[in-house]
């Protein structure tokens, strides 16, 4: 059975009344569905449905990068390193002897090394040449032991207290006893290194400030995201989590620019776990996920060094493990030194689904960092840039390089976990190959996966990994 109807190319008029031929094509339709649903009756189960061509591209972002000025540029030292004076205690120190161990270190230059911790009551300063020694007032040892660690704690370690203020003033005096000491006349000072910044550390900070903030190179603190006696896998992938960070800087970067607008400020130590860490978490892969967040929301927000507690040691929160193996977070702290350099570059992203707007799309579960390539990588010339992403969702990630970055060729350093033990892995492999180390003096090439210009960028669920974007031509990166 067929229908015919001519329609007309216009209708005369908006009253004009539709064509006389609308009535058998309704009623043709209308046998047509009856038949259909009653041959339809005895399967009820949804019939496919093609999705529009346009929500495919839903998951695809568009992400594109200022490449005139940084807007932010760090320490070329910003991610640095701290070791726990408790391995001479422990009996330890011949560690230093150890090839395997300098050779990882090695990789991780150049850095800071900061020789400090808790447990550095048993180290005393000794200088014969120190006047104030002579003159049976306290020397430098009694203010570099007592102020070493978080003296917002100092009530509960020592049973009394130390306000702010006497805490500047002993700084000073300090400064004061290591000018006349020919080794240590121009040495930085470093401090107040509180802790978590709660009201009453706040008020400790405020006080210091006002009497010494003149007196330190850079103001310093510590943070640590969770309690080691209770953390679970899930915990490193909560985005709450990792923006607490966020909110303890803006807090001190309030008080320090209150009396020292400008002064550096450094996160002189960071772990993933309290409590020596948990064995199987802190030292897993995804513990690296904290780790990466924290490079990239520092550097963002200006703060000029992260020193890492620790390179080596007991426990679990460490890079290299007791057996000088390299742990997932050395791994990530090698490409990080190898590929990121100190200026940081801002991020744009918009989504296809909806009109872009720069920041508006990006989820907090996709994280995009982005610097100038370090110009010491000699693989790359200056212009390069380097993005890196961290993905927590439980899907892939689609993203397209757009404006200075559209078209140009990409080297890809994914980073996953190896083996059967999934997140809680303490192995990883880099592009599908597992880093290992060659041998003791040798660390491996962390060769990169060359992707054709103009593809787009796939992240895998619950990775992270380094694009370096070649040849951009950038003008931030083009000069140190």
């Amino acid at each position: 059975m067929r229908v015919l109807c001519a329609f007309p190319e216009a209708m005369p008029s908006s009253n004009s009344r539709p064509p006389s031929c609308l009535a058998p094509v309704a009623l043709f339709l209308a046998l047509l569905l009856h038949l259909f649903l009653s041959s339809q009756a005895g399967d009820r189960r949804p019939l496919p449905v093609d999705r529009a061509p346009g929500l495919k591209e839903k998951t695809l972002i568009l992400l594109d990068v200022s490449t005139k000025n940084p807007i932010r540029t760090v320490n070329e030292n910003f991610l640095s390193l701290q070791l726990d004076p408790s391995i001479i205690h422990d009996g330890w120190l011949d560690f230093l002897s150890s090839k395997r161990l300098v050779t990882l270190a090695r990789g991780l230059s150049p850095a800071f090394l900061r020789f400090g911790g808790k447990r550095t009551d048993f180290l005393q300063f000794q200088n014969l040449r120190n006047p104030a020694k002579s003159r049976g007032g306290p020397g430098p040892d009694y203010y570099l032991k007592n102020y070493e660690d978080e003296p917002n704690n100092y009530r509960t370690m020592h049973g009394r207290a130390v306000n702010g203020s006497q805490l500047g003033k002993d700084y000073i005096q300090l400064k004061r006893l290591l000018q006349p000491i020919r080794i240590y006349s121009r040495a930085s000072l470093y401090g107040p290194n509180i802790g978590r910044p709660r009201k009453n550390v706040i008020a400790l900070l405020d006080g210091f400030m006002k009497v010494a903030g003149s007196t330190v190179d850079a103001v310093t603190w510590q943070h640590c995201y969770i309690d080691g006696r209770v953390v679970k896998v899930m915990d490193f992938l909560k985005t709450r989590l990792l923006d607490t960070l966020s909110d303890q800087i803006r807090k001190i970067q309030k008080v320090v620019n209150t009396y020292t607008p400008g002064k550096k400020i450094w996160l002189e130590g960071v772990v993933t776990t309290s409590a020596g860490g948990t064995n199987n978490l802190s030292d897993s892969y995804a513990a690296g996920f904290l780790w990466l967040n924290t490079l990239g929301m520092l550097a963002h927000q200006g703060i000029d060094v992260v020193i890492r507690h620790s390179f080596f040691d007991h426990g679990y929160n460490h890079l290299v493990d007791q057996n000088f193996n390299p742990l997932p977070d050395y791994w990530l702290s090698l490409l990080y030194k190898r590929l990121i350099g100190p200026k940081v570059l801002a991020v744009h992203v918009a989504g296809l689904q909806r009109k872009p707007r720069p920041g508006r799309v990006i989820r907090d579960k996709l994280r995009i960092y982005a610097h100038c390539t370090n110009h010491h990588n000699h693989n790359y010339v200056r212009g390069s840039i380097t993005l890196f992403i961290i993905n927590l969702h439980r899907s892939r990630k689609k993203i397209k390089l757009a404006g200075t970055l559209r078209d140009k060729l990409v080297h890809q350093y994914l980073l996953q976990p190896y083996g059967q033990e999934g997140l809680k892995s303490k192995s990883v492999q880099l592009n599908g190959q597992p880093l290992v180390m060659v041998d003791d003096g040798t660390l491996p090439e962390l060769k990169p996966r060359p992707l054709r210009a103009g593809r787009t960028l796939v992240i895998p669920p619950v990775t992270m990994g380094f694009y370096v974007v070649k040849n951009v031509n950038a003008l931030a990166c083009r000069y140190r």
